[in-house]
């Protein structure tokens, strides 16, 4: 069984049809959490992720736009989550608050977080990678960091596939992978998308241009 694998989309709709565009086919999908925030196209991305019916776990973006709480966010953050809550229906909020912060998904040998199993607010970079943070799963999916990064242990593999609408480890280039849940295998992938196009709907929607900038240095 091969699992597509997102996280961190952050409103990013060239981004992410760029993602499902190149994907090779799967036969699931499953995402990381945070698919609002940053970018303006935060309904068109809670959109894709629903119609395809995505088991998600929820993003510290995604909890602050659903309940009006933040994240220690910086002025860029905090302008996205504003915008979202500005921008989102009733309904797609529902759907934010709806998510749980870890989901256990294919006969539970994936364990979907956004941060770290014990905290989804915990930045776990792929050097902190250990069979420690397994539990009975044979997969833990992690996002949040923006980095992406995978390792094997014998207890299992603990995988982040990067971010999708705002990657953060130098390659500006949206990030996925795809799990072979039979040999416990990941490939990591990365796409080119039209990043001048959403550095002019970031200005015309009236966000901060350094969240447009920053796409073009995978920062």
């Amino acid at each position: 069984m091969e699992i597509g694998v997102i996280s961190d989309v952050h409103g990013n709709t060239v981004a992410l049809d760029a993602v499902f565009a190149d994907m090779p086919a799967v036969d699931a999908l499953a995402c990381a959490g945070d698919v609002v925030g940053y970018n303006p196209w935060h309904a068109g991305c809670v959109e894709a992720v629903r119609e395809r019916s995505i088991p998600t776990v929820s993003g510290n973006h995604d909890r602050a736009v659903a309940s009006e709480t933040r994240f220690a966010f910086n002025s860029m953050a905090g302008a996205g989550v504003a915008h979202a809550r500005e921008t989102l229906t009733e309904d797609q909020i529902e759907w934010l608050r709806s998510l749980p912060t870890t989901r256990r998904e294919f006969d539970g040998r994936v364990r979907i977080v956004h941060g770290h199993p014990e905290n989804p607010d915990r930045y776990t970079y792929t050097e902190e990678f250990s069979p420690d943070l397994l539990g009975e799963e044979d997969v833990l999916v992690l996002g949040h960091t923006h980095v992406q990064g995978h390792e094997r242990f014998d207890e299992g593999v603990v995988m982040n596939p990067g971010s999708v609408g705002q990657p953060r480890d130098g390659d500006p280039r949206a990030a996925y992978a795809v799990l072979d849940l039979d040999d416990l295998a990941v490939t990591e992938h990365r796409v080119e998308y039209d990043i001048d196009r959403v550095r002019e709907a970031v200005v015309e929607a009236d966000l901060p241009a350094r969240i447009g900038d920053r796409l073009a240095e995978g920062r």
